[in-house]
């Protein structure tokens, strides 16, 4: 009868071997009993302590994006709310490491159109919904920061959208205009 032999190495948290041996009939394709059996190889632990720049370092590639801080400006019909986008970065396609900007919800339309024109390959996230009643209650408000915020992060976290867009580090770090106003 011919066997083939599976092994799989299985340590338990006290550091007792616990691998198991599979056999398995090749003829019928079925499972023999398994079988505990010595270690094949001992791991060694790592005894090195880490620097304190691996400990308390930034990672080496990080993006940290953040809508906050929604504010209400004008009066009566010219009324809008503008949010602001934190940006904190090592990534190399991103200028400002650190950058602070305010954009309103149609500059974020015309930038979600602008990523679509020009990454063809990916499909950009949806916006938020418009809002017609209510606009500037506080729950509105906080849907909304949480839901820019959202597509933010899923945008920006692209890779393609990362290394190829021409406007994206520039909408979040505050070198376009985005509008006409």
């Amino acid at each position: 009868m011919f066997h083939r032999v599976f092994q799989s190495r299985i340590t338990n948290q006290e550091g007792e071997d616990r691998s198991t041996q599979i056999q398995i009939d090749k003829n019928t394709g079925s499972q023999a009993s398994p079988r505990f059996h010595r270690p094949i190889m001992q791991a060694m632990p790592d005894n090195r302590q880490q620097s304190f720049d691996e400990i308390y370092g930034p990672p080496e590639n990080f993006l940290e994006i953040e809508v906050r801080n929604p504010r209400t400006h004008g009066m009566g019909r010219s009324m809008y709310t503008d949010y602001e986008i934190v940006c904190r970065t090592n990534i190399p396609a991103f200028k400002l490491r650190a950058s602070s900007v305010r954009r309103r919800y149609s500059d974020f339309e015309y930038f979600r159109d602008i990523l679509e024109r020009e990454s063809a390959r990916v499909t950009i996230p949806p916006l938020p919904g418009k809002v017609f009643t209510n606009r500037f209650s506080d729950d509105v408000i906080e849907g909304r920061r949480a839901g820019l915020e959202k597509f933010l992060r899923i945008v920006v976290g692209h890779p393609l959208l990362q290394t190829g867009s021409k406007v994206l580090a520039a909408f979040v770090q505050g070198g376009i205009r985005t509008s006409s106003r």
